[in-house]
């Protein structure tokens, strides 16, 4: 009889939430001192949306989706804290962030999956190149406390960079970059290191239980002591966050910011000043040479990941697009402008989407780790694909929903002696539906595109996980153009060969263009079987999964 998995400690939204109370982190925002983050209004929205990663978790619908066995442990954790080992598991961290954020728009816990899988990848590598098991060791008993305590971590990764013209090291002002101040440093009988330094955009800084700290760039050997990767508590002696309000707190969720009232992110700028770190939490420290690694797999993975999380605001932006058609008296199946629009605002939402699930398909193992890492052409065509239409997914919100959006007077109004009754009269267009329920689509798509809310998710999706120049740079980098090359070469010397016999010119190292060679798109040898592009079997939450190929009817 097969016997269920052992589970880690699975919290619900309300754990999280109290578990928060057993941390004192020194936060700012909006310059007051907080005393308590999780009673701080100006945080909830963005705690609401970590919350419901838990929640989902323990939801039977879901449960499949969002967790997984842990392959190092046997035990069954949240999928956010869980290292790939196939192609389906690929597939399903993509599902379950597209899930979460089609409720929450940027569930944010997702970073903590990205950061682990990397640092899991750069462990194992400095390991094969020491000769040693410590790192990975090491790395594996913090992955599995955080699994077994269900914890989130953020990701403090982009430095403050101060002169983007100078390297690290030759910086006026070391801090613009966090770096290790004493390799030796001992504190209460513990042996470890000090960092300094700033990170400049942390995401949901002020609720997180602790934040992983890793470079932002690759470093040569003058930057050795910015090569620093590892775990600090959110409470950490020396370390000071000053954040910004997650979404629109305060504001009435009845009211302009429907959406935002109720989930959000904020972003924290994080200053580290003589942080003691110790060993046990320490990734590596000074090893430079394997710094261009973890920055480049993180972001392969956050790539990946962030495709999920846009696809769900998608999802937002064409289940509202298509309620105002009907609230304004429009079917978009008779009106060909309107169904132009929406056809473009699901094919943009599809097309990056489905190069998340390329990039999973031909997912490869790491051959230091022997975890799984979603392709990197395919990741970065979608993250580039989404950074760059997130103004035109706007833009087709806009053109579908009319001017009422902006120039609808405020909610207060709709409770206006004066002015109500008159206004639900005038404004109603679709007699079959109620003015209360056009008004609340008008606003919603307000806050999700036209007002602060809007104007963050634009941001954002353009410069989170890097800009579009480093996602240009790796698709070139990654993309197998000698292959292309040497295909159009071998057809040409055979037209040209008298008898069509010609052999294809051999491969010249000495030619740039010609380097990155690949025989097949599932591997690296040819035609061989990809890992397992296959989901679970959730037969009984189809209904309820985001992805269009689960959703069509038969």
């Amino acid at each position: 009889m097969n016997m269920p998995a052992p589970a880690a400690l699975l919290m619900s939204g309300d754990d999280y939430r109290e578990s928060l109370r057993r941390y004192h982190p020194r936060v700012f925002l909006d310059g007051h001192l907080v005393e308590s983050v999780v009673d701080e209004p100006g945080f909830r929205p963005g705690i609401n949306a970590i919350g419901l990663t838990y929640d989902y978790a323990l939801k039977p619908q879901y449960a499949k989706l969002m967790t997984a066995v842990q392959q190092s442990s046997g035990k069954t954790v949240n999928r956010l804290t869980h290292i790939n080992t196939s192609a389906g598991d690929l597939l399903n961290k993509l599902e379950a962030v597209r899930l979460v954020c089609q409720e929450t728009g940027c569930a944010q816990r997702y970073l903590t999956h990205d950061a682990l899988n990397a640092i899991g990848q750069v462990s194992a590598r400095i390991d094969d190149a020491k000769g040693s098991t410590e790192h990975t060791a090491r790395f594996l008993n913090y992955m599995h406390r955080i699994q077994d305590q269900d914890l989130t971590l953020g990701v403090a990764m982009t430095d403050a960079k101060g002169d983007r013209g100078l390297r690290p090291h030759q910086q006026g002002n070391r801090d613009s970059y966090v770096h290790i101040v004493n390799y030796h440093a001992k504190h209460n009988g513990q042996t470890g290191i000090l960092i300094s330094g700033t990170k400049a955009i942390v995401t949901g800084a002020p609720y997180m239980h602790e934040l992983l700290v890793m470079p932002c760039r690759n470093m040569g050997q003058a930057d050795a002591d910015f090569a620093v990767c590892c775990a600090v508590p959110i409470d950490a002696p020396g370390l000071t966050i000053i954040a910004r309000p997650a979404g629109r707190p305060g504001e009435p969720e009845h009211g302009a910011a429907l959406f935002s009232s109720k989930y959000g992110q904020s972003t924290a700028v994080c200053m580290f000043d003589n942080v003691f770190v110790p060993m046990d939490q320490v990734f590596y420290a000074g090893e430079w040479e394997h710094s261009g690694h973890l920055t480049y797999n993180y972001a392969t993975h956050h790539r990946h990941t962030c495709i999920g999380a846009r696809a769900g605001f998608g999802d937002l932006l064409i289940g509202a697009g298509a309620l105002m058609c009907e609230a304004n008296g429009f079917d978009p199946g008779q009106e060909s402008h309107l169904r132009e629009q929406m056809v473009e605002l699901i094919t943009i939402t599809e097309s990056f989407y489905a190069c998340g699930v390329a990039a999973s398909v031909y997912g490869k193992q790491d051959p230091h780790s022997h975890s799984f890492v979603p392709d990197a052409v395919f990741s970065n065509i979608g993250k580039l694909l989404l950074a760059t239409k997130i103004y035109d997914m706007h833009r087709i919100a806009h053109y579908v929903s009319g001017g009422l959006i902006v120039t609808l007077p405020g909610p207060d109004e709709d409770h206006n002696p004066e002015t109500g009754a008159k206004l639900s009269e005038v404004l109603r267009a679709n007699p079959d539906v109620p003015y209360e329920q056009r008004i609340q689509t008008a606003r919603f798509i307000e806050d999700l595109t036209a007002g602060y809310q809007g104007g963050w998710y634009s941001v954002i999706s353009l410069h989170g996980g890097g800009s579009p120049a480093a996602m240009k740079q790796e698709i070139y980098r990654n993309y197998p153009i000698g292959s292309k090359v040497e295909l159009v070469e071998r057809l040409l010397e055979r037209g040209i060969a008298a008898d069509g016999s010609a052999a294809p010119a051999p491969h010249d190292p000495a030619r740039a263009i010609t380097q990155n060679r690949q025989p097949g798109k599932c591997c690296d040898t040819g035609c061989t079987v990809p890992g397992t592009p296959m989901m679970v079997d959730l037969p009984a939450v189809e209904a309820t999964l985001p992805s269009k190929r689960l959703n069509a009817k038969p």
